[in-house]
């Protein structure tokens, strides 16, 4: 197989220094504000020079770059980059899969020929991306998924590697930590060093003790570690799940309000996934109590891409879940599908159907233009107006109880 594996440098951070050059050479910080709940979804390299990384807390980051400049995301702006990304990659094989907006694997075995090879195909990416979007991307070129991934960490940001056999890949990765290996997580990790197991030359020098004491995990460690990964890339495989879940500033028992948020979340996914021309039929509530505990709750269905089909599956989730203090509600989107299956029932009016379609397609197109501000229901406005009157209210309660 030839892989091609491409990650956006800093993807989130990129785009909007690319909106804003003013915010070049700058800390930022994308998440929540510093006096907000919440974590960092991505930031700057300047940011991480002072040790501000993805998911750690937002007052964690504030401690360590109080100078930063702090953003919240602005998910529509990097569905639409992510939806021109994905234009690029696509022109070079239909054996893809995309692991989050701004990372992908491509299989271009069947492309060579075509296009001339791995290493060009991955190279002309890299320029038409740039010349294109203005944005920047590490490239791997592998003989698997697993080189390819190694090969596109190694030489980032606006990087290009290429580990093209398996006596390559061990011989870079032989005194590095294990978790080098794809799979081998934090708990993983703290299980292989009980047995004094912490390099990858650790593991050629143990085999026995990791097929002991990890059984068929053990085994396909082992595997990886010698370089040897079958895993194989779908045709157009879609992302497994989507998802956004808003913390709050204050617990909330307000059932009307949690039911404003899941309206606005659900727009916003559905947006993502009308861009992608994708449907989904199973919908996730996600909810986080008061006292950390969290839930999820599902439910499956005809496929869909419509928010508000999205957002009453979800309210009526909420409806069953027991009533205390939220901290954090979302939804989350799988079981992706490349067409709508929904059957009419006797009361359905076949040219209602046909011309809310047609409305349908022309606020898409609106909306890919002009952002997803562009149209909304009255019910997303209502929505909208009780949430900006909460952040209000918090953030003028936050002041008196500073004063």
């Amino acid at each position: 197989m030839e892989i091609v594996h491409i990650d956006m440098d800093m993807f989130f951070a990129a785009v909007e220094i690319h909106d804003n050059p003013e915010l070049k050479g700058k800390p930022l910080i994308i998440g929540a504000l510093p006096h907000e709940r919440g974590v960092v979804a991505t930031c700057s390299y300047e940011a991480r020079e002072f040790g501000v990384r993805s998911a750690m807390s937002i007052k964690e980051a504030w401690r360590r770059c109080p100078h930063g400049v702090y953003m919240h995301p602005n998910g529509h702006k990097y569905v639409e980059a992510s939806r021109q990304i994905h234009k690029i990659w696509d022109c070079y094989t239909d054996m893809a899969q995309y692991i989050s907006l701004d990372e992908g694997f491509l299989d271009v075995t069947g492309s060579v020929k075509l296009f001339g090879g791995a290493e060009k195909i991955g190279r002309e990416i890299k320029r038409r991306v740039w010349e294109e979007t203005g944005l920047t991307c590490s490239v791997g070129i592998g003989y698997s998924m697993m080189s390819a991934k190694l090969a596109s960490e190694e030489k980032k940001p606006d990087g290009f590697f290429q580990i093209l056999t398996p006596e390559a890949l061990r011989e870079l990765i032989v005194d590095r930590g294990v978790r080098v290996i794809y799979g081998v997580g934090p708990q993983t990790e703290a299980e292989l060093s009980k047995f004094g197991i912490r390099t990858v030359r650790d593991i050629y020098n143990n085999r026995d003790t990791m097929i002991r004491c990890l059984g068929n995990q053990g085994k396909h460690i082992l595997d990886l570690a010698d370089g040897i990964d079958n895993r194989i890339i779908a045709a157009s495989a879609q992302t497994q799940s989507l998802g956004k879940e808003i913390t709050f500033q204050q617990d909330k028992t307000d059932r009307e309000y949690l039911k404003d948020v899941l309206r606005l979340i659900a727009r916003e996914l559905s947006f993502q996934i009308r861009l992608e021309g994708t449907f989904v039929r199973t919908v996730t509530l996600k909810v986080t109590f008061k006292d950390m505990k969290k839930i999820t709750r599902s439910r499956s269905g005809g496929a869909t891409n419509k928010a508000d089909e999205i957002y009453h599956t979800a309210a009526a989730l909420l409806n069953k879940v027991e009533r205390r203090p939220i901290r954090l509600v979302g939804i989350s989107l799988s079981g992706f599908s490349e067409g709508e299956v929904k059957q009419l029932s006797l009361f359905d009016d076949p040219k209602s159907v046909e011309e809310s379609d047609k409305l349908d397609e022309v606020t898409i197109k609106l909306q890919r233009k002009y952002g997803l501000d562009i149209v909304k229901s009255g019910s997303e406005m209502m929505a909208e107006k009780r949430l900006d009157a909460d952040r209000k209210e918090t953030h003028l309660s936050r002041r008196h109880s500073c004063d």
